[in-house]
């Protein structure tokens, strides 16, 4: 894909604001709550996309609001779906992984067989049961049939109305939390609060200055076009990670001191960026940091260090979402991560050659 991404003038990377953010209640005069009512269309390679597939898993929705996949390849024409399969089972749409067999492949094959119109059902890519699209650009054109901004992953779709609830990933994270469902599932997810009100200006503090300096500042440094603008980005994210380290650190100091050192599992039982539960704030901040060793230290050129080798506490405290959390493992796609990233982004890896490593694709706890 042949698209610039950056300012013509300064070089320097700036993301699309999304154009539909409305929300789902009960007091709202259209989009409320309702099982099977509501659809997800997602990348498994986009880590805005993917904040809302762990979301939906950490909050069993996943036999609420079915997933469609994107294939993993980005082209001219933007995201693509396969053909429709009418033979294809409906649950596998409402399974945690969102329909792609991801957490049972070995990730850490070649990757260069692999053509780019790869078919692969349920590996490349699913297929849209609701609308039988083969590209995410109709959803937006039978929204406004004038649309013409890029067509942008996730997009939470209400299959009553035929219409786009909202493409904003915080948005749409926040709706999936806000307990609308909640009729809709076991009772044991009821209880699950990602943005908990004793926490939530502390989450929203740490929510801001990530995605402006990590989230987005990956993306600020790889795809800049001026080095004197990567040079300031690349910097500015590794001095945000630097921040990072030292409040993990200093949270797993704590831990140790509290349950001494060999306690490993009450520590990670507690062992999380804003408080002492799982939040928001460690979903938002987990899609960027278990995508920084396999593509944005050498596709982004963000490669002062790796989270493995720079980031001690860091990279612990991913691998204790990864292997501690299914919602986590089970919509992590590796093939997809890595793949997206090197052969659609034709300007940054004109050979669409796929690195191989790391390996592995994330360490053991």
């Amino acid at each position: 894909m042949s698209k610039k991404w950056a300012d013509d003038e300064s070089g320097a990377f700036k993301r699309q604001v999304s154009s539909f953010q409305e929300t789902i209640s009960t007091n709202h005069p259209v989009f409320k709550p309702a099982k099977n009512r509501y659809w997800l269309y997602v990348s498994l390679a986009c880590p805005w996309a993917h904040r809302t597939l762990i979301t939906r898993c950490l909050k069993g929705l996943t036999s609420v609001i079915g997933v469609s996949i994107v294939h993993w390849h980005l082209d001219e024409k933007g995201w693509r779906l396969l053909a429709s399969d009418k033979n294809a089972e409906d649950t596998r749409f409402y399974q945690p992984a969102g329909g792609i067999s991801g957490a049972s492949r070995d990730h850490s094959g070649p990757h260069g067989e692999i053509s780019n119109e790869s078919s692969r059902m349920f590996e490349d890519s699913s297929f849209d049961p609701i609308n039988h699209f083969e590209r995410l650009s109709q959803l937006y054109y039978k929204q406004d049939p004038n649309y013409s901004a890029r067509f942008t992953v996730p997009v939470l779709w209400d299959t009553q109305t035929h219409k786009i609830v909202s493409n904003e990933s915080a948005q749409i994270i926040r709706i999936l939390n806000s307990g609308v469902f909640d009729e809709f599932v076991d009772n044991k997810f009821k209880d699950v609060n990602l943005v908990p009100p004793e926490l939530e200006s502390a989450i929203d503090e740490f929510n801001g200055w990530v995605y402006d300096n990590i989230n987005n500042g990956v993306y600020k440094a790889g795809f800049a076009e001026n080095p004197i603008v990567y040079e300031k980005e690349v910097t500015n994210v590794f001095r945000h990670l630097d921040k990072v380290e030292a409040i993990l650190k200093e949270k797993y100091d704590n831990l140790v001191s509290q349950y001494g050192r060999d306690d490993s599992k009450s520590i990670l039982a507690k062992y999380y960026t804003v408080g002492n539960q799982l939040t928001e704030a460690d979903v938002r901040l987990y899609t960027t940091i278990v995508r920084f060793d396999p593509v944005y230290v050498q596709h982004f050129k963000c490669n002062f260090t790796t989270i493995r080798d720079g980031y001690p506490h860091i990279n612990l405290w991913l691998k204790n979402l990864y292997w501690n959390h299914d919602a986590f493992k089970l919509t992590t796609d590796f093939d997809h991560i890595k793949l997206h990233y090197t052969r659609s982004h034709v300007r940054i890896n004109p050979l669409g050659i796929t690195p191989l490593g790391p390996k592995p694709d994330i360490g053991s706890l």
